[in-house]
């Protein structure tokens, strides 16, 4: 029987994932299961955490959204554990990549029953030299805009925060001249965003990269070129089922390893985290094959 620490994001999906960690956790016990619930105490706490939790053999749950994931996914790697997901973010874009269940007795059963699969991350490198694993997207430009206004739009339903703050960043963005270097190959754009993609989806559901798979051991690029923002408000609604890659601006590329710059500088963000800005100092990003076990 498997033993579990679940660590929790109490901010989570606007304080949700304390509510949904309850009757998964019971479940488990029910089963016979150890489990241990924490409540993240913050970055520095965690790294602690998952490592005595892997040291005693636990699986490491994740409770709460792509950020947390994302997080706690570096560490697991680190520590050569095993990671567990309970969806309970705002997107939960990687859970539904994984093609994971809401319902507490499903997710439950994918913890106790299912085997432990090699799974891809994302490594990004910082201008800085410090290195951010991702689980989902990095990405510069509008939609990392848009990352940094939905929380200023949590008084709207849920579904309608990122749609609302797309539309705003939309309407205001200014493009970049972005070099995107693939596998040693330079493309020369000038762009609206331009995402990095391990998972399919972002942003609550949209579909950015909708050939993207974290078993094949490449990333998908996704380069949207600066058109009206009219127009590009208008063909906004095509990202959730994946038509927008079907557009002439719409640049699709794959590769291992991505370098990125952009003049001016853009805001940067990666599973709805902030990751600064991204200008004339190269960022790289590169796909880490079957990095972490993940029950799913």
């Amino acid at each position: 029987m498997r033993a579990y620490t679940f660590l929790v994001n109490p901010t989570s999906g606007g304080g949700a994932a304390p509510a949904a960690v309850v009757p998964v956790a019971r479940i488990l016990r029910d089963a016979g299961a150890q489990v241990e619930v924490t409540y993240s105490p913050g970055p520095r706490a965690t790294v602690a955490l998952v490592a005595a939790a892997v040291e005693r053999g636990d699986v490491v749950v994740s409770v709460g959204g792509d950020g947390m994931l994302s997080s706690i996914a570096g560490e697991v790697v680190r520590a050569g554990g095993v990671l567990g997901i309970v969806p309970a973010g705002r997107g939960n874009d990687f859970a539904r990549m994984l093609g994971l269940p809401n319902d507490p007795s499903a997710v439950a059963q994918i913890l106790l029953d299912s085997e432990p699969t090699p799974t891809d991350l994302i490594r990004a490198t910082l201008p800085d030299g410090s290195n951010r694993v991702v689980a989902g997207s990095v990405y510069a430009g509008v939609d990392a805009s848009t990352a940094e206004l939905v929380n200023r739009v949590q008084w709207l339903p849920k579904k309608l925060q990122y749609p609302a703050a797309a539309i705003r960043s939309l309407a205001s963005f200014r493009p970049s001249a972005y070099t995107v270097q693939v596998d040693g190959v330079t493309h020369s754009l000038t762009g609206a965003t331009v995402v990095v993609a391990n998972s399919a989806y972002y942003g609550s559901g949209m579909q950015i990269a909708p050939s993207a798979s974290v078993d094949d051991g490449e990333l998908d690029i996704i380069v949207i070129e600066a058109a009206g923002r009219f127009d590009m408000i208008r063909s906004f609604p095509k990202v959730y089922e994946g038509k927008h890659v079907d557009l002439d601006q719409v640049h699709v590329l794959r590769g291992r390893s991505v370098t990125l710059t952009a003049t001016p500088e853009i805001s940067m963000g990666g599973d709805g985290e902030p990751l600064g800005m991204l200008g004339g100092s190269a960022v790289t990003v590169e796909v880490v094959p079957g990095a972490v076990s993940i029950l799913r």
